[in-house]
């Protein structure tokens, strides 16, 4: 049974998602003590989290920040329909996705079933490690080295590497992006997947793999090597 660790402190909400999420069999965590929740999440060894924003002591953003610092365990965000520039900022901030309140409980375990199928299922080659330019990304653990750098990647900026590796220079559009990594990605705004490239990049940066995800305009995304 996967387990979903909740942050939410409106008890209606709260409830409403653990009874739709045991019908699927998710076991949900609620939080004990709002000045330990990044201390509770990790005690829990849960698979999934769901985070909203505006929460006691502090916001979701902090504990994000936070649990990004131990953890790449996955995340949605949970905002107001009021707050799409705060969407934006939790997947930057290192969420995996979000849903707008007030939201379909379908929806919402529909992206929670397939996050944690992308996480457990895919895998889009048999190589435990890929190689490029002159770099290595472990498909087993997300993290990329180059030299003696190293940085770990969130899931979703993994696969979307391993997908750009796999078909060096060639143009992979935004659609065939959000299908493999989201079993179709109904649900998905196109904001998510652009905010994760950007994140990509910032991190391919710091071990010196600068400028190697191009964008074109219009098409998708191409990843290149330093001399292309």
């Amino acid at each position: 049974m996967s387990k979903v660790f909740l942050v939410e402190d409106d008890p209606t909400i709260r409830e409403n998602i653990r009874t739709a999420l045991n019908k699927w069999q998710y076991e949900v965590i609620i939080v004990q003590d709002w000045n330990q929740v990044v201390s509770e999440i990790m005690a829990a060894r849960v698979d999934l989290v769901l985070m909203d924003i505006t929460l006691p002591v502090f916001d979701g953003f902090y504990w994000t920040e936070e649990l990004r610092k131990q953890s790449q365990i996955p995340i949605i965000f949970i905002s107001s329909a009021d707050m799409n520039p705060n969407a934006v900022r939790a997947i930057a901030t290192g969420a995996d996705d979000y849903v707008t309140k007030p939201f379909v409980l379908d929806v919402l375990t529909s992206k929670v079933q397939a996050i944690l199928r992308r996480v457990n299922q895919y895998n889009p080659t048999d190589n435990s490690v890929l190689d490029f330019d002159g770099s290595t990304l472990s498909t087993l653990t997300n993290e990329l080295s180059y030299g003696e750098a190293t940085v770990k990647l969130t899931p979703t900026e993994g696969y979307i590497l391993q997908l750009l590796i796999l078909n060096l220079n060639q143009i992979v559009s935004k659609t065939k992006i959000m299908r493999m990594l989201w079993q179709g990605g109904a649900f998905i705004d196109e904001d998510v997947l652009n905010t994760n490239i950007s994140r990509l990049r910032s991190k391919m940066k710091t071990v010196d793999l600068p400028d190697r995800i191009i964008t074109e305009r219009g098409q998708g995304y191409r990843l290149v090597e330093n001399d292309s």
